[in-house]
């Protein structure tokens, strides 16, 4: 099973806020893969992707730097389009 790991950073100006978790959430579940969020820095973390409630409990604002860690057959992918969303500000911007 292939691991993939992806450092991004929260650049919406509101963070990682409740509608971006359930977006990131959402889009996790899709997949197969086990992944991972890990916070880094001040307030150092880690939890379940596939979790709101652990999501939330990050406190990602502006600036913060994350770790995207996917383990399974289609992690590839799974961190392709989770990055993918961080890009584009999960649309708010």
């Amino acid at each position: 099973m292939p691991t993939v790991v992806k450092e991004v950073m929260v650049a919406n100006s509101l963070g990682l806020h409740a509608r971006p978790a359930m977006q990131f959430v959402e889009l996790a579940n899709k997949f197969e893969a086990g992944i991972v969020v890990q916070k880094l820095g001040e307030g150092a973390c880690e939890v379940d992707g596939k979790s709101v409630m652990q999501m939330i409990t990050l406190e990602a604002i502006q600036g913060t730097r994350l770790v995207i860690r996917a383990d399974g057959g289609d992690a590839p992918a799974a961190v392709e389009q989770l990055v993918d969303l961080f890009e584009k500000k999960f649309f708010e911007e």
